[in-house]
């Protein structure tokens, strides 16, 4: 029998307006990015080719939304910025 392990992190930016990776482990499954409900404004995920996201070209979410990724590779690829300093996103992940 085969099991899959749960992983899972947290990622704040330190200055919004600073896109910043959600990390740097490997993901070989399907990836949830939500943001914390503790968030007063709004955050953006994405990548725009160059390592960066900001609110003109990022998937925006207000506190409590989320997105699923059905296979990002590694959560490098994935670039987190927020409008308010040292607010973020949680991960989940499901590796095989």
């Amino acid at each position: 029998r085969k099991y899959m392990a749960a992983i899972s992190g947290q990622k704040t930016v330190t200055t919004a307006g600073t896109a910043e990776a959600l990390g740097s482990q490997i993901i070989n499954g399907p990836l949830m990015v939500k943001t914390l409900y503790s968030n007063t404004n709004n955050a953006y995920i994405g990548n725009d080719g160059a390592g960066d996201v900001t609110s003109g070209n990022g998937f925006e979410l207000d506190a409590g939304d989320a997105v699923v990724f059905e296979f990002v590779g590694n959560l490098a690829h994935i670039i987190v910025d927020v409008d308010t300093d040292g607010e973020g996103v949680a991960w989940i992940a499901l590796n095989v």
